[in-house]
């Protein structure tokens, strides 16, 4: 049996010069847990090309959901943007990642914290109703350089509120969204660990300072922004999980180095 499906494209979203998504076909016994990654890709003379990619859309999703990046000579990804609906891609067929509710210990708020197209599994997350039965708040943090790489988050989150599943958590106030951006004028100026640390960040949206007793976080994005973040939520005293061993906070691996 081949380490992939072969999945249709249905669906082609451009936001910037630099990001798009797209969504896919599921093969039927395709199972994942929330917040995992795959390898996906595209068969390039006979041979697969792919790179590890979060699943954007929840498990219960009929259809896959994929956040990518464009680099103008990056291997898979100055091929990948031109995909047009009616093409193939290749999804593997064993999910994994660190990036799941069950690595962390129960608690009262969980942080997800993304850069860029690290805001993938976190667009799964916030999808699942599982995700606001484990915690009674759910704060989204996605920095980014410029605001206009910010609107696939800020359109996935306003859209939630016709959700079916998790509609009524979003009404509820279950779930903050916080957008800020590093070179361009934006309501959130600057990247998280300094928000934090000098207060802002939590004043501007009337949260208490990090609690590892309550709190719980999860970390995705470029290896410098891992780094920082991790330092960020170990000054405060959080402990690393594993789904073999629960903690405080969690980091997505795959994309490190």
């Amino acid at each position: 049996m081949s380490a992939f499906t072969t999945e249709t494209v249905l669906d082609v979203q451009h936001y910037t010069d630099r990001l798009f998504r797209f969504r896919t076909t599921r093969a039927p016994a395709f199972r994942f847990r929330t917040g995992e990654f795959v390898m996906m890709g595209l068969e390039i003379d006979g041979k697969p090309l792919v790179r590890a990619y979060s699943i954007a859309s929840p498990n219960w999703d009929e259809e896959l959901e994929f956040y990518s990046i464009k680099v103008p000579d990056g291997p898979l990804t100055s091929k990948l943007c031109d995909i047009v609906v009616g093409d193939h891609v290749l999804v593997g067929r064993k999910p994994v990642g660190t990036l799941v509710l069950d690595a962390l210990l129960p608690g009262k708020r969980v942080y997800m914290v993304a850069t860029g197209t690290g805001i993938a599994p976190f667009a799964s997350l916030i999808r699942d109703p599982e995700t606001y039965e484990r915690f009674e708040q759910v704060i989204l943090t996605h920095t980014c350089r410029n605001v206009d790489e910010l609107a696939y988050g800020i359109e996935l989150v306003a859209s939630l509120k016709e959700d079916p599943l998790v509609g009524e958590y979003i009404e509820a106030g279950r779930l903050i969204h916080d957008t800020s951006a590093t070179r361009e004028p934006h309501i959130h100026q600057g990247r998280l660990p300094a928000r934090v640390s000098d207060g802002s960040f939590f004043s501007d949206h009337g949260l208490p300072p990090f609690n590892p007793e309550e709190d719980r976080g999860m970390i995705c994005g470029s290896m410098d922004m891992l780094n920082s973040c991790k330092s960020m939520f170990e000054q405060a005293g959080f402990t690393e999980g594993s789904v073999s061993q629960p903690g405080q906070f969690v980091y997505e691996k795959a994309f490190v180095g």
